[in-house]
C-alpha cells in the first residue's frame, strides 16, 4: 500500500466500508473533543490522538483489532502508523468522518 507516511504496516479500508461493522469492531475516533461532539461515527469511541500515541496501552490492547478515524484520514493514518510501529493492530478508515456522514445528509 502506497503512503504519504513512509512504509506502513497497517491496513486502510473505506468509511462507506463500515457499514454492517458497527458495534463489532473496536471504533477510535482520534479527532479532539470537540470535533467528535459535533458529530460522529456511531459506537465510535472518543481517544484523541495525542492521548493514544502517548500512552497507547491505557486505551487499547496488542491482542485486539481497532479501526481507527478522524475527520479525513490523515491523522487516522498517522496513528495507525505509529500503533502498528509500536505492534499493535490497527485498521485505518480512510476519508474519515467526512465521508461516512456526509453521504448520510443527500
Amino acid at each position: 500500500m502506497f503512503s504519504i507516511f513512509g512504509k506502513s504496516n497497517f491496513n486502510s479500508i473505506s468509511a462507506h466500508d463500515l457499514d454492517g461493522k458497527l458495534g463489532k469492531i473496536n471504533l477510535i475516533d482520534v479527532r479532539e473533543n470537540y470535533e467528535y461532539k459535533g458529530g460522529h461515527i456511531p459506537t465510535a469511541k472518543n481517544v484523541p490522538m495525542g492521548a493514544i500515541l502517548t500512552n497507547p496501552e491505557k486505551y487499547i490492547n496488542k491482542s485486539k483489532e481497532y479501526h481507527i478515524v478522524c475527520q479525513s484520514g490523515s491523522r487516522s493514518a498517522r496513528t495507525c502508523k505509529e500503533l502498528s510501529n509500536q505492534g499493535y493492530n490497527v485498521v485505518n478508515i480512510s476519508g474519515g468522518t467526512r465521508s461516512y456522514i456526509l453521504p448520510l445528509e443527500r
